[in-house]
């Protein structure tokens, strides 16, 4: 019966985030560094809270949009950070993690023949729902900007068939942050055309040089935003599933009606322990920022003085280093790394061709695990050298 399935499915391949993450856990020695996942516990508070929620029988549904003193607690979250304001009863929606809010956002907008600008490298996860609402992506090369879009490029990219543009900064791979005078340009861009906005801001509090700097601060752009966010990575809550998504009234009612026909709503013990950690956990993104910053300033020291050229991460917890000088194509440089020193990366290659010639390393791992990890691919970056020389 595979004839009578989806074309465009079959075409889709398994992340190469998966791929070597797969393989390295069949290694009893192996380091895992491709997952983007905190590696903290949920804090206790929050863990509570969920568990409280099972033990009083709160496990029905929710409201679709998600509980009400839950979308409260996410408005009040921006307000207070950023200072802007989104209705909790029109202008927000609880969803199954970021993931499933961009997915509802895609099919929301996308028609056939539509086209979706993504600044590349990026995360691999948005190509493969734009393909399969029959839209194209279309790549903003940053590989000769720091990582960062270019306005002026930008605007050259943007045509008739131009639905929207996907932001995700801070970046996943390349850790790199928007700073407000680029903001500025890109949002004069942008304001220029009938085009959507969606920004993944998901590493918002992840930012460790500069200023998170949200386009929902731009009141100019509000009509063209969706805004995406989640509790996975500042709260270290992966596995709960609980992201949210911000846009004005007249657009979240469409939203709402395709993130209802996928899952009818949000888990709702994670929704309770989504309320405790954006009313009474606050700071604890701060806590585990300590710890990421210790490990960014190791591995990218580390990374110098091997001889791989990187920029150094501004947020978000990867580093995207070069490999060019090895001369071997991403693929090989992280096969090779992984069958014979047991440390798995990803390859720059899964985040679009334009991820070519890097590798992308978590470093939401235990110092343990990073410095073990160091030495191994210090050892392996020498061999590739002495095996040049010869």
């Amino acid at each position: 019966m595979l004839h009578r399935m989806n074309e465009k499915i079959k075409t889709i391949e398994v992340p190469g985030i998966r791929v070597f993450s797969n393989k390295v856990a069949q290694m009893p020695e192996g380091i895992n560094l491709t997952i983007g996942e905190p590696d903290f516990p949920t804090p206790q508070k929050i863990k509570d809270a969920g568990a409280t929620a099972i033990a009083n029988d709160l496990t029905s549904y929710s409201h679709n949009a998600g509980l009400l003193e839950l979308r409260k607690a996410v408005s009040s979250f921006f307000e207070d950070t950023y200072h802007f304001h989104y209705d909790p009863e029109t202008e927000i929606v609880i969803t199954n993690g970021a993931s499933s809010g961009i997915d509802a956002i895609f099919r929301s907008i996308l028609t056939e023949g539509d086209e979706v600008i993504l600044p590349v490298p990026i995360y691999s996860g948005y190509e493969p729902i734009i393909h399969l609402c029959g839209a194209k992506a279309v790549y903003l090369d940053t590989t000769t900007t720091n990582f960062l879009p270019d306005p002026e490029q930008l605007e050259k990219l943007i045509s008739n068939k131009t639905k929207a543009i996907v932001f995700n900064y801070p970046s996943n791979p390349t850790g790199a942050v928007i700073d407000k005078e680029r903001m500025d340009k890109l949002v004069q861009i942008i304001i220029k055309h009938e085009i959507f906005i969606i920004s993944d801001e998901i590493y918002s509090e992840n930012t460790y040089k500069g200023t998170h700097v949200s386009f929902g601060s731009y009141s100019e752009v509000r009509e063209q935003l969706f805004l995406v966010h989640g509790l996975s990575k500042s709260h270290s809550m992966t596995g709960w599933r609980l992201g949210f998504v911000l846009g004005s009234k007249k657009v979240m009612d469409q939203i709402l009606k395709a993130h209802l026909s996928n899952s009818i709503c949000a888990s709702l013990p994670s929704q309770y322990a989504g309320i405790e950690a954006l009313s009474n956990c606050r700071n604890v993104p701060n806590e585990m920022n300590k710890s990421y910053i210790k490990r960014r300033d190791y591995v990218y020291k580390r990374l110098v003085d091997m001889g791989l050229s990187l920029a150094e991460p501004k947020g978000a917890f990867y580093a995207f280093p070069s490999i060019k000088s090895t001369g071997l194509t991403s693929y090989e440089f992280a096969t090779k790394l992984l069958n014979s020193k047991q440390v798995a990366v990803v390859p720059g290659s899964a985040f679009t061709q334009y991820g070519e010639g890097f590798i992308r390393i978590s470093y939401a791992n235990s110092m343990e695990n990073l410095i073990k990890a160091m030495d191994r691919i210090e050892d392996f970056v020498k061999s590739l050298s002495s095996a040049l020389d010869k």
